[in-house]
């Protein structure tokens, strides 16, 4: 599997730390979405990890499709 699923044609917008580091689901599989489970394995794909530089939201890319990635740049728009 090169190719990611579509976990949904939205950002997940989650709460997140300063200097906590975080681990992007990039293959979709996950069902902790946007964050890994594990369920990449054999996938081919594997998580990124993802250190908040401050306290607030991050809107996570959900559809696996953003330039940016972890976080959403509209991608999903376009699928």
């Amino acid at each position: 599997m090169t190719t990611p699923k579509i976990a949904q044609k939205a950002p997940y917008v989650v709460d997140v730390e300063e200097g906590k580091t975080y681990y992007w689901c990039s293959c979709g599989l996950s069902a902790k979405q946007p964050f890994c489970d594990g369920s990449h394995k054999g996938s081919g794909l594997s998580p990124l990890p993802y250190t908040a530089d401050k306290t607030g939201q991050a809107a996570f890319c959900g559809c696996k499709a953003t330039a940016n990635q972890p976080l959403c740049d509209g991608a999903h728009r376009k699928l």
